[in-house]
């Protein structure tokens, strides 16, 4: 059965606005927890734009479920990472000017760093997943460095404005899962899910952990987080 962990970035977000106490992220994921979410997942950026130090070490101790921690191939991070042993952390490529993740990470240009990276984290018993695109080249590459999980970047087939163009997306992202699966890694998904668009994600076989935020949260924002999540948890 497909998971559904509430990426809840954006509660720091509205909070960072005003760089007040309120909306607590860790209030956030409670409230994901009990409606029914399997994992919780944050994003600690290198230039704090939402979830602070602080979120991560009082997740780390009230998350019941599982703790995702994305983050930046950086010593900083990684060290943070190790410190707070979350359950998984995903490699994800991060640049300062971009909204939002735009694409997948490039493990065969970062293989050395990755390798190093990897060893450390498994040392500490931490799970390791790598945010690529569905690409074949890309998947070999996570298999050799001994990533635990891939999960497939899902933007361009979210982002598609024909049924074409999605339908091509989509088999992109069926063939590279295939190709996941047969290569012994585990498999995740995620980026720019919404309630439109995300059965036919959920639907790729092999597919574990479906990681979703911003629409969740944007949904939030009129029917509240208890109902937002459900109504996810009930289409995936």
């Amino acid at each position: 059965m497909v998971k559904l962990c509430v990426n809840i970035d954006h509660i720091a977000t509205v909070r960072q606005v005003r760089l007040a106490e309120e909306p607590d992220p860790v209030a956030a994921a409670v409230i994901c927890e009990l409606a029914g979410a399997e994992g919780i997942t944050v994003h600690l950026r290198e230039d704090r734009r939402h979830i602070q130090d602080r979120d991560l070490y009082v997740l780390k101790k009230t998350v019941k479920t599982k703790l995702n921690l994305e983050m930046a191939l950086t010593n900083e991070i990684v060290n943070i990472a190790l410190d707070v042993k979350p359950d998984m952390v995903t490699f994800v490529p991060e640049k300062r000017k971009e909204l939002t993740t735009e694409g997948g990470l490039n493990v065969i240009a970062n293989k050395t760093a990755l390798k190093k990276a990897i060893k450390k984290l498994h040392d500490k018993g931490i799970i390791v997943s790598l945010f690529i695109d569905p690409d074949i080249d890309q998947i070999h590459v996570s298999r050799v460095l001994k990533a635990d999980y891939v999960e497939l970047h899902t933007g361009k087939y979210a982002d598609s404005k024909n049924e074409k163009t999605k339908d091509r997306e989509l088999a992109k992202l069926q063939k590279a899962g295939s190709s996941v699966i047969k290569a012994g890694l585990r498999l995740n998904a995620g980026h720019g899910l919404d309630y439109r668009n995300v059965i036919p994600i959920a639907s790729i076989p092999g597919v574990e952990d479906l990681n979703i935020g911003y629409s969740i949260i944007a949904r939030a924002v009129f029917v509240g987080l208890d109902k937002a999540v459900r109504e996810m948890k009930r289409l995936i």
